[in-house]
This record gives structure tokens, C-alpha cells and sequence, in this order.
């Protein structure tokens, strides 16, 4: 049994043990005032301060927890421009244009990503190819007319049939999609390496420190600590991940629990050739990836649970199950495992973000809904928020309102 392996860290990701940036923050002590306040350390939170304090922007941060904490640090670190909505559906969803747009989008985020971590000298970053694996969400025959979508839209992939699959990469399904220029990255490293950029430009950050109330006032933002403290700001981000702050609402946005877990260390023969990401057309989907040091990261069995102990009391069956999945796919792969963790995240109905204005709530932003795609969608929520308050519009905000019948209360 799974839990009876020696040196599993049941609940604990692989993230949690490795090293990372040391960045300078400490508790609050005195009322402090800023252009912006940012709720939340995580990939959000740092995107968004990186990209305002590199344009001179004076920024505060605060987190509950602790800095890269919370979904980033449970984040297996796919990062790739591809949807959790193929551009087939999106397009039904929300018309051909628009669909073709975010796509795009995504692509170019994930470029510009990369480009900062290496800017920022961030170890840890491969570019990866992915396979999108047919499933119950797109056979072979719908996954063709994917591959021909993606290619009208400029978005370089290839079609691979059940023999090519099998020949190039020793995957037994019936089709899959290949396209490039993706990230794996470990989290954690990134979004301190985030945070202390924005630090050296000027930013503050303090935690952990918890805010419990938020008071729209003429011409900015009061918020209020847990030890009756207050930030006052012009600006507010909400960068809180799946934890919609009270008095916000968003009727298409619902929390979502996954389940990971990384295997012993493999030997590289073992590994299937390029190490590129794995993701499946299905419902739920399982998604795979390698590390540096040549682990398996797998997960999946996503279900619509909020409650963190329901959640977590499902770990040993979640990972028992990935172990099975994952074996199937990859049979050569040594499925003991050394880490297993559970998360949290939020989607929307459309499968793309809320990145927008909060409604009733002048001057405060938010990034929410992000499904799978959560550090793609982090960077471009960093793009269009900061872009906002600086005064530099973007021309893909449109694609990420919040539905018209939304509101805060």
C-alpha cells in the first residue's frame, strides 16, 4: 500500500523540501500607507508586484500564511498556453474570434514568463513539449479537428494517429496532439525569485498577516489586520487564488480539489522520450511531467470539493488511483512514491479567468477562476492589472470580465 512506503511525505509537496530565494518580509507594526495593496504572496501576487514595482510603482503585500504558499506551492507546474477548454469548445462557448484570441493569449504569456525567469537567473525552467492524449472529451476524430483549429489560428502543433503515438513515444491511445514551447518550473523557486525582484525595486511585504475588513473610501482603499492595523492604498489587488474575499461574487466560478502525487527518482531509460508534459481530452483528467532530477509528477482525479477535510481525508485512495493510471500509461515507470499532496483551485464555466475591476468595488482588481492553466493565467493577470493602474490598457481585458450579472455585495 501506498501509505505504507518508507520516506512518503503524505500531504507535503515536493516543492516544500527544496531551496529557494530567501525574501525579506516581516510582520506588521504600524499603520502604513502605498499606491497599491496586494492580498496574497502566491504566483499572483508576485507577477502582479514584480511587473508594477519594475515600473516605479510603491507596492505592499501581505499573505495569511507565508510567502509562496497556499495553491502555488500545490501547483505540479505544467505551465502551458493550451486551455483546460479546447479552442474547438472555447469557440462554442464564447465565439471562434474571442476563442482564438485567448489562445494566442496564452501563448504569449507563457513566452514572456519564461523570458523573466531567466532574466531573473530562476533554475529549474524547461521548455517542454505537451501531448494531449484522445479521451471521453475528444476521440481521435475530434481531437484531428482540434489539431486543424489550432493550426488556423497560428498556433503550431502536429496530429500523431494511434501508430505515430506509439512509435515516437510508446503511448498506447488512439491520438494526441503535440505542440510546443511549453515550462515546467518548480513554483515555489519562481515566485520568491518574483517576489524578491520586486522588493529589490521597492516593494514591502508582510506576513503572515491576515486582512479582515476592506473599506472603500474616496479616492482609495482602507484594509484592516486581524491586529486592528491599516494599509491604506489607492489600489487594491486581490491576488487570493480560489478564496473569493467576502462581499464578492461570481456566479461562474466554483472551487475544485486535485490530488498529486512525484515518484521516486526514475532511471532515465525509463522515461519516455523529450520528457514532454502529458494531459489527457478528458474528464478528469490526469497530467504528467518530469523534474530535474528525473521524478514523475502525476495528477488528477480533480472533484468539486471546497472542504479542506473531505479533501485531504481522500489522499491514500487519490494516490493509490494515480498509481494505477499512471502505470497504465507509462508502464515502464517505477510508481513508488515519495510525495503525495492535495490542492485546491477555482474554474469558471467558461474555462478562462476572471481578471477584472471588481464590480461596486472602484479601484480593486481581481484574478480568480483559474482551472489548470494557473500560472499562464497569473501572468496575464499581471499584464492586465498592472497594465490598469498604470494607465496602459490592455487589448485582450475584454476576454476576462466579470459576467454582467455580478456584483459585489
Amino acid at each position: 500500500m501506498v501509505t505504507a512506503q518508507r520516506n512518503l511525505r503524505t500531504g507535503r509537496s515536493i516543492w516544500s523540501d527544496r531551496r529557494a530565494l530567501s525574501v525579506a518580509h516581516r510582520r506588521l507594526t504600524r499603520d502604513v500607507e502605498t499606491e497599491v495593496l496586494i492580498i496574497g504572496a502566491g504566483i499572483t501576487g508576485a507577477l502582479i508586484a514584480d511587473a508594477l514595482a519594475s515600473e516605479g510603482v510603491e507596492v505592499v503585500i501581505v499573505d495569511k500564511r507565508g510567502l509562496a504558499k497556499g495553491s502555488t506551492v500545490a501547483s505540479t507546474a505544467l505551465v502551458q498556453y493550451e486551455s483546460d477548454t479546447p479552442i474547438t469548445v472555447l469557440s462554442r462557448k464564447i465565439g471562434k474570434e474571442k476563442a482564438v484570441r485567448a489562445w494566442r493569449r496564452a501563448r504569449m504569456a507563457v513566452g514572456a514568463l519564461a523570458a523573466r525567469l531567466a532574466e531573473l537567473g530562476v533554475s529549474d525552467v524547461a521548455h517542454r513539449d505537451t501531448l494531449y492524449l484522445a479521451g471521453d472529451i475528444l476521440n481521435a476524430t475530434e481531437l484531428r479537428r482540434e489539431h486543424a483549429a489550432r493550426r488556423a489560428a497560428g498556433l503550431p502543433s502536429r496530429y500523431l494517429d494511434r501508430t505515430a503515438l506509439r512509435d515516437r513515444f510508446g503511448i498506447g491511445r488512439s491520438a494526441a496532439i503535440l505542440s510546443y514551447d511549453n515550462l515546467t518550473i518548480d513554483p515555489r523557486k519562481a515566485t520568491r525569485a518574483l517576489l524578491h525582484a520586486a522588493t529589490v525595486n521597492g516593494a514591502r511585504i508582510f506576513a503572515p498577516e491576515d486582512m479582515t475588513d476592506i473599506a472603500i473610501r474616496k479616492g482609495g482603499v482602507t484594509a484592516t489586520t486581524a491586529n486592528r492595523l491599516h494599509i491604506r492604498g489607492r489600489h487594491l489587488v486581490f491576488a487570493t487564488g480560489y478564496e473569493l474575499p467576502h462581499g464578492v461574487t461570481c456566479r461562474h466560478h466554483k472551487i475544485t480539489s486535485t490530488w498529486a502525487i512525484a515518484t521516486v527518482r526514475q532511471h532515465r531509460a525509463a522515461l519516455w522520450p523529450g520528457e514532454c508534459c502529458l494531459w489527457e481530452a478528458a474528464d478528469p483528467y490526469l497530467y504528467v511531467r518530469t523534474t530535474p532530477d528525473g521524478r514523475v509528477i502525476c495528477g488528477g482525479g480533480d472533484e468539486d470539493i471546497a472542504d479542506e477535510q473531505r479533501r485531504d481525508a481522500l489522499l491514500d485512495r487519490k494516490t493509490a488511483m494515480l498509481q494505477r493510471k499512471l502505470k497504465r500509461l507509462l508502464p515502464k515507470i517505477d510508481t513508488d512514491v515519495d510525495y503525495a499532496w492535495t490542492g485546491t483551485f477555482g474554474e469558471t464555466t467558461t474555462g478562462l479567468p476572471t481578471i477584472d475591476e471588481v464590480p461596486g468595488m472602484p479601484r480593486c482588481f481581481i484574478a480568480l477562476g483559474y482551472g489548470g492553466n494557473g500560472t499562464t493565467y497569473a501572468a496575464i493577470a499581471a499584464d492586465i492589472i498592472a497594465g490598469a493602474i498604470v494607465g496602459r490598457p490592455d487589448v485582450d481585458a475584454d476576454l476576462y470580465r466579470f459576467p454582467a450579472h455580478d456584483a459585489a455585495k
